[in-house]
């Protein structure tokens, strides 16, 4: 399919369940977008962007001094080629570095996206562990930008149920 004007941008981790990447291609079919599913490697920051688009970074382990070309997980594009099989979507793929919601705010910049797509957090103690201290990327995102935000839930808890952030019950 040949490169649309519109983008979608969906933010993509290893392991996340098909549902966020098919709700974004949803909504990229019905806007004639293209897909960009970003992954965010958070353990690095962006010291350079070249003119093909690579991002280069450093580490935030000041033991690792060198520059890296980012590059997105073969295993995580074969899971993002096999949940968009059939769909009538152009796609691809960006890797960045540097916090979640600033990657993805930026690239939706980049591109003027008409959106941002993401998944709810981790469920549990370490999902929930990570969200108190870097705050949720959602909600980041929600704060931090212009454009909309669409947030795919994962784990529903239900109206009645109990929120992942409550300590009540553990």
């Amino acid at each position: 399919m040949s490169p649309r004007n519109t983008h979608v941008v969906v933010g993509v981790v290893p392991d996340q369940p098909d549902t966020v990447i098919a709700t974004a291609a949803s909504f990229a079919e019905r806007f004639h977008a293209d897909l960009v599913c970003a992954s965010v490697n958070a353990d690095g920051y962006t010291i350079d962007t070249r003119p093909d688009g690579a991002v280069v970074s450093m580490s935030i382990d000041p033991d690792l001094t060198e520059e890296r070309v980012e590059a997105f997980d073969p295993v995580l594009r074969a899971s993002i080629a096999a949940a968009l099989e059939g769909r009538e979507v152009s796609w691809s793929t960006r890797a960045r570095a540097g916090g979640p919601a600033q990657e993805l705010a930026r690239l939706a910049d980049e591109l003027n996206a008409a959106m941002i797509v993401v998944g709810t957090g981790e469920p549990g103690v370490k999902g929930s562990l990570h969200e108190l201290f870097n705050g949720s990327v959602a909600a980041q995102l929600a704060h931090r930008q212009h454009r909309p935000v669409v947030v795919v839930p994962l784990n529903p808890v239900g109206v009645d149920g109990e929120l992942p952030w409550n300590d009540e019950g553990r």
